[in-house]
Parts: structure tokens; sequence; C-alpha cells
């Protein structure tokens, strides 16, 4: 169906096409037709201590104002991921601001952190119960004169109702934003997420969400602080400033962030690098090309626990959870495993 539909919904603007996805998650109108593989035991995971049916999950930007999350749940999703969130609503950056390279599969965008806001999705969240394992993903206001602050503030707003939160430092949208990435400065946020944390009496994972483009030096760094800072899991990664050499669509100069296939080698050789530092002290969440089974099962065998999307549907269509699950349970019975966990981190990528 997806197929045949692909090439009338390639005719519209990115932007107004995810609009039109949103509202079609909010009346039900897509339904989840190729997922036979619900609770089966060979994707069985738990991630932050809680049982999920798998370890697919969506990623940030997607949901950004956490509308749909239990439609994706019902498209097979093991976990869902919303924001990313700002203490004040924003627009973002102005438009066009979304490009889609077809020839590539991949989009770049410049949003910026478009949202409604913290309280607007605090009472959203609230009044709609949570079908499954639901991340928040903060940020700063772009004009924020606190950056630092703005996290502290959608850790107290979001602490009671978030399975985890993601601490963005990665947009390469929001100006200075991975600034974050130096020593100090992360050492500073983190610390004071852990004794805010505390101060609130709350046991919510913390999530740090990096960008791909950190250098050699940066990881063995990002990976001390983490530990020291009780970080329970990092997501590799945000989209990417660079790798536009060997793309093929027009749109590839434009400015913003890089998603989908053209990222994924840099991606899997970025979680196989931090892999071997945090020795499973800090679960992994992959992220970037993630289309297909052999996609997930590459992100396993890197060193990723879990795994999240966002590209990839727009490429391959909302069921894309239940076509991948399909997929790599051909090639993990295939490979005589009887969970995918056994596989994770099987194969070192230089």
């Amino acid at each position: 169906m997806f197929s045949k539909l692909r090439s009338l919904i390639f005719k519209i603007d990115p932007e107004r096409a995810h609009t039109l996805a949103i509202k079609s998650l909010k009346l039900n109108l897509i339904s989840n037709i190729f997922d036979k593989n619900k609770d089966d035991p060979i994707f069985k995971t738990k991630i932050f201590d809680k049982e999920i049916d798998n370890p697919i999950g969506m990623a940030a930007g997607f949901d950004k104002n956490a509308e749909v999350y239990n439609a994706l749940f019902r498209l097979g999703f093991g976990f869902v991921e919303v924001g990313t969130i700002t203490p004040l609503k924003q627009y973002g950056n102005s438009k066009p601001r979304v490009f889609r390279l077809v020839e590539d599969e991949a989009l770049i965008n410049r949003l910026g952190f478009n949202n409604h806001g913290a309280k607007s999705v605090l009472d959203r969240i609230k009044s709609n119960k949570k079908l499954g394992l639901l991340g928040i993903n903060i940020g700063p206001n772009k004009d924020s004169d606190n950056r630092l602050n703005d996290y502290l503030i959608g850790l107290r707003a979001f602490h009671e109702v978030a399975d985890y939160i993601t601490i963005n430092i990665s947009s390469p949208n929001t100006e200075n934003l991975r600034n974050f990435h130096e020593e100090s400065k992360l050492q500073e946020l983190l610390a004071s997420i852990l004794k805010e944390k505390n101060d609130l009496k709350s046991n919510v994972p913390i999530v740090v969400k990096i960008s791909p483009d950190i250098d050699e030096n940066q990881i063995n760094l990002i990976s001390e602080i983490l530990l020291e800072n009780e970080i329970k899991a990092i997501i590799i990664s945000n989209t990417s400033e660079s790798s536009r050499n060997l793309l093929s669509d027009i749109q590839r100069h434009q400015k913003g962030g890089l998603s989908g296939k053209p990222i994924e080698t840099k991606s899997n050789i970025l979680i196989n690098k931090f892999y071997k530092l945090l020795k499973g002290k800090i679960k992994i969440i992959g992220v970037g090309g993630v289309d297909s089974g052999q996609a997930a099962y590459a992100k396993f065998l890197a060193g990723a626990d879990f795994i999240q999307l966002y590209t990839g549907m727009v490429f391959k269509g909302p069921n894309i959870a239940g076509i991948i699950k399909k997929d790599l349970k051909d090639l993990l019975l295939r490979d005589g495993v009887k969970n995918f966990n056994e596989i994770v981190g099987n194969k070192t990528l230089s």
C-alpha cells in the first residue's frame, strides 16, 4: 500500500507530509497490518528494568508534541521518544526547513526545536495514558539566557511522567548547542542534572543524545563523564552536519542535520567505539539508517542494545517496525539465535 502511495506523498512538501501523518495517526487511519511478531520471545528485552516487547523505538523528532505516541505503540514500536521539548513554546527556524533527499534515502532538517512547550506537552501526556514505555527528549529554548537551567526545568516538568528523560545536546539546528560536548560544559550540565534529580528524589533514568560528528578524543572524555554522573543510556547518534560528499541528491548542500542511510556506517562505527569503552555499564541506543532487518542486525552487532528510527519510516512507511521484526527474525533464526541480545557487540568495526 505505502509503496503505491509513496510517489504521491513525495510530491508534498516534507513538513506538510509529516503534519498529515500526525493527523492520520490521531484519527487511527493507519493500521498495523504487517506485525505478525508481537510478543515474540526472540525480541523480548528490558530497558531501565522494564520489560518491552521489542528493542525498536521511535526516535525523537517524529512526535515532537506527544500527540500520537499511543498510535506508534500500536504500530509495533517497543518504545517511543517524544520531543525535543523546550520550557517555552517556540516556532523554530524559518521555512522551508525539511528536505527530502530521495536518491539518498535521507532527510536534511533545520527545524530548530519547534514545539508547544513543556506545560502544554505535560498536560497532554497526563490526559493520555501511555500504552508503552515513553521517553521524553528535552532541550533549551533558542534565545534562553541560561540553557543549563532550561534542562533542569525540563527535568522538573517531566520526571514524574517519563519512563526516561533524554538530554539533547546534539541538534545542529540550535546555535552552539553542541558546545555541551566540551568536557567542562558536559560535566557541569550532567552534574547539575544529577543533583536536581536527587533533590527531586526522582528515579527517572537519564539518557544523553550525542552528535555523530565528535572526534576521537571526545569519545573517551564523554564516556568518562557519563559514567561519573550515573547516566543510564547514550543515544548514538543525532543528525550529522557533515557526511555530504557522497550524496547524489541536488539538495545535498542544504544547511541542517542529515539523517537516514548516509549516516548508517558512521553511526555504527561510533556505536562500536563507545561499546568497547562502556563495557555494558551504560546502555546504547543506536540510531542512523535503520530501515530494515539487516540494518537493525548491523546496529546490534556494533554494540547497540536498542535501536531507534525516524527517517526509515519516511521512506518505508508506517508499518516499518513490523517489517523490520519479520526480516530480523529470519536473520536471527538463520544464525541460531534465540534472543537478539545474544548478538549485541559481536562485531568489531574499524
